[in-house]
């Protein structure tokens, strides 16, 4: 199968995200065996754990809204025509949309907050403003993917058809 343009976008926002669960899992891990066994600490640990947590969740959030594979609670959607079925796909998509776009403006605003007002890590004294933008560039990529596939479901549903065996387990 040919593999397009966002899908290679989609596959690097998906190992984006894996590389933040993989940092964090490691900072975790490095952080407990120096404390168990050296009592000893990484300097800022716990401040990049949480940035980087929260870095991890919007990224995932950008690649679970654009492949439609996050939860969902089927019931009225399942029950419904094909019809319906993209009518509700098209207003929940386009829900989504707007909620991920207003917390996209208010993580902005959180990112130019801890920039002007020289917010630091404790121990370090790192800005922790380039970690806040990680993050809303994980929002703002969402944002961004919501909106081309909200596109998709109405102009081009055929790109967005699921395989045989797609929702059934759900």
């Amino acid at each position: 199968m040919k593999r397009d343009f966002m899908d290679r976008v989609i596959d690097t926002i998906e190992w984006l995200a894996a590389l933040f669960i993989g940092i964090v899992a490691l900072d975790i891990f490095v952080a407990v065996v120096l404390r168990k066994f050296f009592n000893t600490s990484i300097p800022d640990s716990y401040d990049f754990g949480k940035l980087l947590l929260g870095t991890l969740i919007f990224w995932g959030i950008a690649a679970t809204s654009y492949r439609g594979t996050h939860i969902t609670v089927d019931l009225v959607w399942s029950s419904a025509s094909v019809r319906g079925k993209r009518y509700i796909d098209v207003f929940a998509t386009l829900v989504l949309l707007f909620v991920v776009t207003v917390h996209t403006f208010a993580i902005f605003d959180k990112v130019r907050g801890t920039y002007h007002d020289h917010v630091q890590t404790f121990d370090l004294n790192l800005p922790v403003w380039p970690l806040y933008a990680l993050a809303w560039a994980g929002d703002a990529a969402a944002v961004m993917l919501i909106a081309i596939r909200t596109w998709q479901l109405i102009f081009r549903p055929e790109r967005l058809a699921e395989p045989a065996h797609g929702r059934e387990v759900e």
